[in-house]
């Protein structure tokens, strides 16, 4: 089963608040959306494997700890997802980043894929993958199958809001993937949307209806 993992930090949850404000607009939308997903970023990669090494100091030599010869790969689904890249990769500047394109049928809220671009060693890199809304669940769980079909198997799911419906099918489809979030709100309304949520993140990132 999934583990769900809310992020509680005090900055998390209080920019988060701000981002749930109708009058946050793009800019300060934007910029919440990257810091967020920096912070988030620090729990999501916590259990990284660390190995010893040999440092000298300007005074002695020592020896520290580093990662442990990990590959992150970073991948975004289409198009909100994209406001969470640059949060992360300040913290991991060598991530590389794959991108997955989905839309949501509005009749069906089905995902259908349109775009579908990759490292080429996917299947040894750790891979987050993120998403500002975790609805249905459903785009998610799209992505994280074709992500498998290519030979990944080591995959996390990063979104800064869930919903119940999508931590569900998450579960259900993809037991082995975890699930990073700053809230689990109450539900889906009858279009899809998440309740209380934020509105759709995508419009609200790039100043669109």
């Amino acid at each position: 089963m999934s583990t769900v993992h809310i992020i509680d930090h005090p900055l998390v949850q209080h920019k988060l608040t701000i981002l749930r404000d109708k009058n946050t607009g793009p800019k300060d939308f934007r910029e919440l959306v990257e810091e967020v997903s920096l912070l988030m970023a620090y729990e999501v990669t916590r259990d990284m494997p660390l190995e010893e090494v040999e440092v000298e100091t300007p005074i002695c030599k020592t020896v520290g700890k580093a990662i442990s010869g990990k590959k992150i790969g970073v991948i975004p689904i289409l198009r909100a997802g994209l406001g969470m890249v640059n949060g992360i990769l300040r913290l991991i500047p060598t991530a590389k980043v794959g991108h997955i394109g989905l839309y949501r049928d509005p009749e069906t809220l089905k995902p259908v894929e349109y775009y579908c671009k990759l490292p080429a060693d996917v299947e040894e890199r750790d891979l987050i993958v993120i998403d500002p809304m975790l609805a249905t669940g459903g785009s998610a769980c799209a992505a994280i199958k074709y992500l498998k079909e290519r030979g990944a198997h080591n995959i996390k799911l990063m979104c800064l809001l869930a919903a119940p419906e999508g931590i569900q099918l998450i579960e259900r489809e993809h037991p082995d993937v975890d699930i990073f979030t700053a809230a689990v709100d109450d539900r889906l309304n009858e279009i899809g949307y998440i309740v209380p949520g934020l509105g759709d993140a995508g419009d609200r990132l790039f100043g669109t209806k």
